[in-house]
């Protein structure tokens, strides 16, 4: 019976040999390991056979069908990797010689108003903080006064890793670092701690007209001695007005931030419909812009710094709802179509 089992091996090595691609690949594996296959149905020759040749040469079936199977995967695995091969040997050569042509693209809406905001902010006396898109719980949530099982935690529906870290579904998981970073400058020297931090963030929300589970902000923070709500009102509102050209509409209405008390939303009058009210502003006429406040004690202490003897403000700048206000997009879903019929109307205007 051994020669049976050594007379399919070579033939399915002969035609392995000959396969040309996956589709023939697989033929070949239904030929031999199918339920109807060449291999199963030496199973079935067996019922005259002793109880010890059955033994035996079941053993020596299995040992083929599982060779067999081995020999299929590698043979498959070598075809796939010829196809990747093949691919890679149609793309067309580029001289990297050549001049770039510069007119071919375009800046994203959102880079030009981050860019915008960012020259308005340094002209402030802001700096431009950069932070990772991954980062703990103990960042994102717990150093910003938001311990483990707060319901503050149930307003942001987050991407957690396996790792246990997340996706930041704020810009303010940069704060705690930024505070620490420059604390002994501000007790030492005296330097107020100004910064913004833009990024993208992630949330696991439905999307419409006006959310998105990926978007942009840009925190800042100032922290000094005597800081208050008036000057967090005066670098909102020039930025804005600086933004748009114009005086902008703004009002403040009570808000809940377990990271600043009082907290605020700031909103500005929906510029796409005038006030009139559309699905970009949920027919209201407003637009939540700013999330802001003074910063929490409990913020500050986690970051080193004393709440007895310093103040501060936060803000959360909404970059993906600026561009749509700046530049008259409706529905915040085209920003990261990747439509560049829709994205490439939009040009550098600084």
């Amino acid at each position: 019976m051994a020669e049976q089992t050594i007379m399919l091996q070579k033939q399915l090595e002969e035609k392995l040999a000959l396969a040309k691609d996956v589709q023939e690949l697989e033929q070949i594996r239904v030929e031999f390991l199918g339920k109807s296959g060449l291999i199963t149905g030496l199973l079935k020759g067996m019922k005259d056979l002793s109880i010890e040749e059955k033994k035996t040469f079941g053993q020596e079936v299995n040992v083929l069908k599982n060779t067999a199977a081995d020999m299929i995967a590698e043979k498959g695995e070598e075809l796939k990797n010829a196809e990747i091969l093949a691919e890679i040997n149609k793309m067309p050569e580029f001289d990297i010689s050549m001049p770039a042509n510069l007119e071919r693209g375009s800046y994203h809406p959102i880079t030009l108003v981050q860019r915008q905001c960012e020259k308005i902010f340094k002209s402030m006396g802001f700096t431009v903080e950069d932070y990772s898109e991954v980062v703990t719980d103990y960042e994102c949530f717990e150093s910003l006064n938001i311990p483990k099982h707060h319901p503050a935690r149930d307003m942001q529906d987050t991407y957690y890793l396996e790792n246990g870290q997340l996706l930041k579904s704020q810009t303010s998981a940069a704060q705690n670092a930024i505070y620490k970073k420059y604390k002994d400058a501000l007790v030492n020297d005296g330097v107020p701690i100004k910064a913004i931090f833009p990024g993208r963030c992630f949330r696991n929300e439905a999307t419409d007209a006006c959310h998105e589970n990926t978007f942009f902000q840009m925190e800042g923070v100032m922290v000094d001695k005597n800081i208050s709500i008036s000057n967090l009102i005066f670098f909102m509102k020039t930025m804005l007005s600086e933004v748009f050209q114009k005086d902008i509409k703004v009002r403040l209405r009570p808000g809940f931030f377990p990271f600043v008390e009082p907290g605020f939303e700031l909103d500005i009058s929906c510029l796409i419909c005038g006030g009139d009210g559309c699905p970009s502003c949920k027919h209201s006429g407003w637009l939540e812009l700013c999330p802001c406040g003074m910063i929490h004690p409990e913020v500050l202490k986690a970051g080193g710094i004393d709440p007895d003897e310093y103040t501060g403000f936060a803000f959360g700048l909404g970059l993906t709802r600026l561009a749509m206000m700046k530049y008259g997009v409706k529905d915040i879903r085209d920003l990261n179509s990747g439509s560049l019929k829709t994205l490439s109307q939009f040009t550098d205007d600084e």
